[in-house]
């Protein structure tokens, strides 16, 4: 198992907006009350925020083991919740006026170390409006990921440095310009580390890194990053969680939810699952982040080649869905 003639391709569109009319049409009015934003999150971000720079100058002085230990631990936590973060803001759900959630964002990628604030919003927009959509959606792993990524010990490494993967793999498939937004989230954030190694030294600046790598691999919490699309079941591409890591992640574990309605903010989508519960209750879900990594680790059926692949996001017809499956089987191991 594990090869890029493996992928899951399909004709269908993707189900979100099947789904959205479906609920709306029948809970049109009760579900947009839902919609907007919520100040409460801009809270939650700036105290880890907080948390981070205490953090960084209280591990200063520290043994290095001991450092390791409160990266992995403090660290990996508060940085996958400062992923989730941006994730959020990226959809405009802090405040009603876009501009202060986009300073909100860059002020919190500050902590995690590495400019991603811009790039992020730009490629997860895509992945909204073409999910699954091969040259599109830069979520998908590659052709070259599928083929290598099969064991056990290839998938470990991979998961080890996935935050990497995560972050190179769109600048590599699908390049986008360099704007001034760009330019201003590479000068904050390469400041803000400048100031840290300055004042507080290697030790405050390792603490943040290793919390930025192990939070976005190995760390239950990075299990979302699995969870949301990797195919567990061959009929279903998105999977939701509902467990207690949402309340540190910004209930991303709503993931079909939020797929189906991204503008209703983190603290509201659990309305969304009461007001519709016919349409949520029949979909498989994950209840631990933990074991999704387990099986995407230990299950030889379970890869970077288990994910749903569409050539458009509209549905072809019959006849032209018979055309394209056959020239698709040529041409995926291509890295777009």
């Amino acid at each position: 198992m594990g090869r890029s003639d493996e992928f899951h391709w399909v004709t269908d569109a993707e189900p979100h907006s099947t789904r959205r009319r479906a609920i709306l049409s029948k809970y049109g009015e009760k579900v947009r009350a839902l919609y907007g934003y919520d100040r409460s999150t801009a809270v939650q971000v700036m105290a880890v925020m907080a948390l981070q720079v205490v953090m960084a100058y209280a591990v200063k002085d520290l043994s290095w083991w001991k450092v390791v230990v409160a990266a992995y631990v403090v660290g990996g936590t508060a940085s996958q919740n400062l992923f989730c973060a941006q994730h959020e803001l990226s959809h405009f759900l802090a405040f009603r006026t876009p501009l202060y959630n986009r300073i909100l964002s860059l002020a919190s990628n500050c902590p995690l170390v590495v400019p991603m604030a811009t790039a992020f919003r730009k490629y997860h927009q895509e992945h909204h409006s073409h999910l699954g959509v091969d040259g599109w959606d830069v979520d998908l792993p590659t052709a070259l990921e599928a083929n290598i990524i099969t064991s056990f010990v290839a998938k470990l490494l991979w998961v080890f440095v996935y935050i990497g993967v995560y972050g190179l793999r769109p600048v590599i498939i699908r390049p986008k310009p360099i704007g001034m937004a760009d330019v201003v989230n590479l000068g904050l954030v390469l400041g803000f580390d400048a100031a840290v190694l300055y004042f507080l030294g290697i030790k405050a600046m390792m603490y943040l890194l290793v919390g930025v790598i192990v939070g976005g691999g190995l760390h239950p919490m990075a299990g979302h990053l699995i969870a949301e699309h990797y195919m567990f079941l061959k009929s279903q591409e998105t999977y939701s969680y509902y467990g207690p890591l949402n309340a540190l992640t910004y209930n991303v574990g709503y993931h079909n939810e939020h797929h189906d309605f991204p503008q209703i903010p983190h603290t509201r989508l659990h309305k969304l699952t009461a007001i519709a519960p016919e349409y949520y209750e029949t979909l498989a879900f994950h209840k631990s982040w933990t074991w999704v990594i387990w099986k995407f680790l230990s299950d030889p059926d379970v890869g970077p080649w288990t994910r749903c692949r569409r050539a458009t996001r509209e549905a072809p017809s019959d006849k032209a869905a018979a055309q394209v499956l056959p020239l698709l089987s040529g041409s995926v191991f291509n890295v777009h």
